[in-house]
């Protein structure tokens, strides 16, 4: 009796550590997320306007906010994961100075999204500048604006604005990018705010509901809206709104296993600040 107990005991035993070797081996899980955010959580226009006043220029804007290592942008509206790619319009007609915003979600025509408007507008009989961007609406909601007022001596850009030059109009676009840029990942949004709210000068951007300026610019972009836009926008339009129905944003959660399955999520786009998924629930 006694060795009959050894001998199924062994057995168990061996049963075990088969099993064992083969979770070792093949339970692999591997999870593959992706976060939706809120498009208008990926450009922080509090940070960008503090930004396009310690530019030297048009050009510079740009590349300063599409640099990685600077943390500006984490702006995705197609959802893939990567960050757009932020073209800027110089806007130079008469007193009026500023800059426009876009981005190229395809090489498709019309496919341009209008980000946000910024403004220069110096006070007459003063060296005071006021400084104020305006968020789209379909991204931001209406009337979201920032604004700063300061001596133009704090405002680096304002001497390449009143010079005699030919006012700039990035080249690039989608998939024909400049020599010095790569593309990368987003980032976390909780991630992303806290790096910019610790930049100096933030604070210093006040938000308000109406205009500062006494005469608000316009953009030669203010009627470019893309369809293809698949993070939640808060003011979308009728075609944009029936695209995401059409086109929900999807997360795949890759899971290995004894089956070596695998699974896929998709949650649609709506105005929610922001959409998760994981495996076995969202966080």
């Amino acid at each position: 009796m006694k060795h009959r107990k050894t001998t199924i005991l062994t057995s168990i035993l061996a049963g075990a550590s088969l099993m064992l070797a083969g979770c070792g081996s093949n339970d692999k899980t591997t999870y593959v997320t992706t976060i939706v955010q809120n498009a208008s959580e990926g450009l922080d226009l509090q940070a960008v306007t503090d930004l396009a006043t310690k530019a030297k220029s048009a050009e510079d804007f740009e590349q300063k906010l599409n640099a990685k290592d600077n943390d500006y942008n984490n702006m995705d509206l197609d959802a893939d994961g990567k960050v757009d790619y932020i073209k800027v319009t110089e806007i130079a007609k008469d007193k009026q100075k500023g800059f426009s915003l876009t981005t190229e979600l395809s090489a498709e025509e019309g496919e341009e999204q209008e980000i946000a408007t910024i403004q220069f507008e110096q006070e007459e009989g003063s060296d005071d500048v006021t400084v104020q961007t305006h968020g789209n609406s379909q991204i931001y909601g209406h009337n979201h604006y920032y604004h700063h007022r300061t001596s133009m001596t704090d405002v680096l850009i304002m001497g390449y604005l009143l010079s005699s030059h030919r006012p700039y109009a990035s080249p690039w676009g989608y998939n024909h990018y400049p020599s010095y840029y790569s593309s990368y990942r987003t980032r976390p949004s909780s991630d992303y705010s806290r790096k910019l709210r610790s930049k100096p000068g933030y604070s210093r951007i006040k938000r308000s509901s109406s205009p500062v300026v006494k005469t608000p610019i316009k953009s030669p972009n203010f009627n470019k809206t893309a369809t293809k836009i698949k993070a939640p926008l808060n003011n979308p339009t009728s075609s944009q709104r029936s695209f995401q129905k059409r086109n929900p944003a999807t997360t795949r959660v890759v899971s290995k296993g004894f089956g070596g399955s695998s699974s896929s999520s998709r949650f649609g786009s709506s105005s929610s600040s922001r959409s998760r998924s994981s495996f076995g629930g969202g966080k």
